[in-house]
Parts: C-alpha cells; sequence; structure tokens
C-alpha cells in the first residue's frame, strides 16, 4: 500500500511573536518599537504576511495530503520522510537552516514578502508555490522541475556528522586562535588561525564571498558545482605554525582533514553556532562534498 503523502510546513517566529515574548503586551511592544524609530503596525504587517503564505500554501495542498508544521527551533527533533515535500515559508536563510536535517526530500522555498529581487533559495512567491503544489496532485502527473545544490560534510572520526548547505566553519567557539593539523591536496601544515570555512557554491554570496574578495577575488563554485571552497581565515606565522596552506578547492573523493591540536575545537554550519559537533584534541574531521544535494524546486 502506498504512503500518504505529506507536506512538511517550515517557518520561524515572527518578530511580532518574539516581541510579545519579550515585552508580554502589545502596548508595551508599541513603546519599545516606538523609542526606535518604528511602528507596530511595520512588524504587524510583516506577521500576517507570513501567516497568510503559509494559509495559503497550505490550503492548495491535495486534500488526501497530511500536514505537519514545524517551527525552525524544533527541525533537529523532527523524523522527516522519504516521502515528504518540505515547503519552506520564510527568507533564504531558513531554507539553509532547513537543508541539513533533510535527505532527497522535494523542497519549495516560499518568500512571503516578495519584492523585486527574488530570493536565491526562497524563490517562489506565493502564487507561484500554489502551482508547484497543484503539479504535486494525482491529477497533474506530480512531479516539478528541481535544481540539485551542492552541500557539504564534515564527519568525525567518532562517526558523528554535519551538514551545511551554505557553509562549515572549523575552530574554536570563539573565533579565538585555534591549533590544528591541516592536510589537503597531499599537503600537511601546522597551523594556528581563527578557523577554517568551507563553503558550497550557494554560500560563494555570503562568508567565502567576502573572504574571496579580500583575496583578490579567487574564483568560487556555482550553487550547483559538485565542488567546495576553503579558506584558513588569519592564518598566524610562528616556529612552530605555517601560513603556507591557507586556501583551495575540493572535488567529489577528495577531502580535507584537520587534526586537532588544542582544546574543544567546534563545527557548525549555516551560522547556527547551537547545532555543533565538538572536537577534542587528537581527534581527526573530515570535510568534503556531501552524497546528496539538496532537491530544491526550480
Amino acid at each position: 500500500m502506498s504512503l500518504r503523502p505529506r507536506a512538511v510546513v517550515v517557518h520561524r517566529r515572527t518578530e511580532l511573536d518574539e516581541l510579545l515574548d519579550r515585552h508580554a503586551t502589545r502596548g508595551q511592544a508599541e513603546f519599545f518599537l516606538r523609542t526606535r524609530g518604528r511602528t507596530l503596525a511595520e512588524v504587524q504587517a510583516r506577521h500576517d504576511a507570513a501567516h497568510q503564505a503559509r494559509s495559503a500554501v497550505v490550503g492548495a495542498l491535495p486534500t488526501e495530503w497530511a500536514v505537519a508544521q514545524v517551527e525552525r527551533d524544533d527541525l533537529s527533533r523532527v523524523l522527516f520522510a522519504p516521502e515528504d515535500v518540505v515547503l519552506v515559508v520564510g527568507q533564504d536563510g531558513l531554507v539553509a537552516n532547513a537543508a541539513k536535517y533533510l535527505g532527497d526530500q522535494l523542497v519549495i522555498g516560499v518568500d512571503p514578502e516578495p519584492g523585486a529581487n527574488p530570493g536565491v533559495l526562497a524563490r517562489h512567491d506565493t502564487g507561484s508555490a500554489v502551482r508547484l503544489l497543484r503539479a504535486l496532485g494525482p491529477d497533474a502527473g506530480g512531479a516539478v522541475e528541481w535544481e540539485g545544490l551542492t552541500m557539504v560534510e564534515g564527519r568525525l572520526d567518532d562517526g558523528q556528522r554535519i551538514r551545511a548547505l551554505n557553509e562549515l566553519y572549523l575552530g574554536h567557539q570563539g573565533h579565538q586562535s585555534a591549533r590544528y593539523l591541516l592536510t589537503a591536496g597531499g599537503r600537511s601544515e601546522r597551523q594556528s588561525s581563527s578557523g577554517l570555512v568551507v563553503g558550497t557554491g550557494t554560500g560563494a554570496t555570503g562568508w567565502c564571498a567576502s573572504i574571496a574578495h579580500d583575496r583578490g577575488g579567487r574564483a568560487l563554485p556555482g550553487p550547483t558545482d559538485p565542488a567546495l571552497a576553503w579558506f584558513v581565515r588569519e592564518a598566524w606565522p610562528s616556529p612552530v605554525t605555517g601560513v603556507d596552506l591557507i586556501e583551495g578547492r575540493i572535488a567529489p573523493g577528495e577531502e580535507l582533514t584537520l587534526t586537532v591540536q588544542s582544546d574543544r575545537l567546534v563545527v557548525f554550519g549555516d551560522g547556527i553556532e547551537s547545532d555543533r559537533l565538538t572536537m577534542s584534541w587528537g581527534q581527526d574531521l573530515t570535510v568534503g562534498v556531501a552524497d546528496h544535494r539538496l532537491r530544491l524546486a526550480a
């Protein structure tokens, strides 16, 4: 018997939700905003747009589908099924937040406040998303076009893994000096630096782009290119640490290895420091192209 399709609607709490949590009443929230030159009406409009977008996509689902709604902070506790369709209603960053917990599920990124420039990941407005959902219905063939976006994966020698759509950061939790042995491209070097950033083509417009620009505009991969770019941040030269092995690319089948030589380094993805792996002295972390890609509706 075929499984019942399920739509998982991913969203995050709005600014209004957070203001009411902090200030208890709308009056106090309005006073707080007014002291900063803002209005409650502006925040309310964005709150309403987010809820209306969620209601629109849920209302467009085929009647035989199940529906689950998940806040961003609960993503790590959700068991996604292979047949799920994931509807991310929010900005580009929310799509990246969800991607690390997914397998081969189809993802539709929905921007609740589309402007003149569409998002890179949340690339659909509500109307476009509704048309995609109708195309997934049993009477329309049940398929849409999608792109496979490369992801980066880090694997500790104890079996723990972490994935990211934009980039992984490897280093000290407080971005202070981290000591390690770096091995890449058949070369090894002991280093002391403020960490490494290993990014995909999707992340090439963010953190990696900033580092590449400072180094003369290094070429970065595109979102669907099966390759990663990596950069060492602020490597420190000393009698025992070098600064020669500070950037490169990782192709499929290639890896970068970091052997920890200081206390409690971390690795986290896409800026979510609370969801991280902690590395102890002597542990090895291997980084490469992830086995699967994010299936993002075109």
